[in-house]
């Protein structure tokens, strides 16, 4: 069995009402993402978009960033995540930008679970402009190209 490779993160609360990232399940079969929590009260009418505060300021180490994820629980309800890629270098308060793509008003609690959090190692590529890329099975087949 591989170990589990452990990372610390300085976080700095922003609001006495903010809550680190905590994962629900722990272990060589945890979870990828750290639940993050809302620090604001938030209502979402069908359609809107929110900046909401998690109340939290990360120092993620050289090399290292963080993407923010969808819940699935909330996904359901039609409440999706836009724009979460957190780079290195930030070290502003994490805002979760939400909306609402579901039939009904929903509402955000303080300390509720908004979104995850999922730290991702940094790797810088060279792109290389070329006259063609090489042939694969897939081709150019996009969305929906599986039949699903």
């Amino acid at each position: 069995m591989l170990g589990l490779m452990q990372l610390t993160i300085p976080t700095a609360r922003l609001r006495a009402e903010a809550q680190l990232p905590r994962y629900a399940h722990t272990g060589p079969f945890g979870d990828l993402a750290a639940d993050l929590h809302a620090a604001e009260v938030a209502e979402l009418a069908p359609g809107d978009v929110k900046l909401v505060p998690t109340g939290l300021a990360f120092e993620f180490p050289a090399g290292y960033g963080a993407l923010v994820e969808d819940r699935s629980g909330l996904a359901v309800k039609g409440i999706t995540t836009l724009a979460g890629v957190i780079d290195p270098g930030y070290r502003g308060e994490l805002k979760v930008v939400i909306t609402n793509v579901g039939q009904q008003t929903l509402m955000i609690a303080v300390g509720d679970r908004i979104a995850q959090l999922r730290i991702v190692q940094r790797i810088e590529a060279e792109y290389v402009e070329a006259a063609s890329v090489a042939e694969a099975p897939r081709g150019a087949g996009g969305f929906g190209s599986t039949g699903v």
